[in-house]
């Protein structure tokens, strides 16, 4: 299953959770949350664009993890999903249900990747960034870096 999206990336933030659950989206983001623009808590992955606006989204659900291709994107992480409803509903952080798809229950890893980062222009509202999310069936995992970017919005 694959869908594409433009998804308003308000305060920089999609989530990505369970509807059955419908949990409450972390709040408690450290400089490392950000750096690594993800964030898990329970039935809830946050992916974090590098723009504040609308943003184009490809998500895919797939069977098995997919192979690893580095080189197209500039930042690539993972984190783990529990939908135990089978609704995985993709939200916007301030304008709400964006979709919901029908996904087997369980527990999902969701890698996010980013390209284009260094197209946005300096005030962060043009650009020709892009985000790629896939979710495939897997057991529970730390966070994973795959691939670190560091642009403007890392500086201290």
């Amino acid at each position: 299953m694959s869908r594409h999206y433009r998804i308003f990336a308000d305060y920089h933030q999609i989530y990505l959770w369970d509807h059955g659950v419908r949990p409450d989206a972390p709040t408690d983001y450290t400089d490392a949350d950000t750096v690594r623009r993800i964030k898990a808590a329970p039935f809830v992955v946050v992916i974090q664009p590098e723009r504040n606006t609308e943003v184009p989204v490809a998500i895919e659900v797939v069977r098995t993890a997919p192979p690893l291709d580095l080189d197209r994107w500039d930042h690539v992480a993972e984190a783990s999903l529990a939908l135990p409803s089978g609704r995985l509903e993709i939200h916007e952080c301030t304008g709400g249900s964006v979709d919901i798809l029908s996904v087997p229950p369980g527990t999902y890893r969701v890698r996010t990747a980013h390209g284009g980062l260094a197209t946005i222009d300096p005030d962060g509202l043009d650009g020709r960034d892009h985000y790629r999310i896939v979710l495939w069936p897997a057991p529970v995992a730390e966070i994973a870096i795959l691939k670190q970017y560091t642009g403007p919005r890392d500086a201290p």
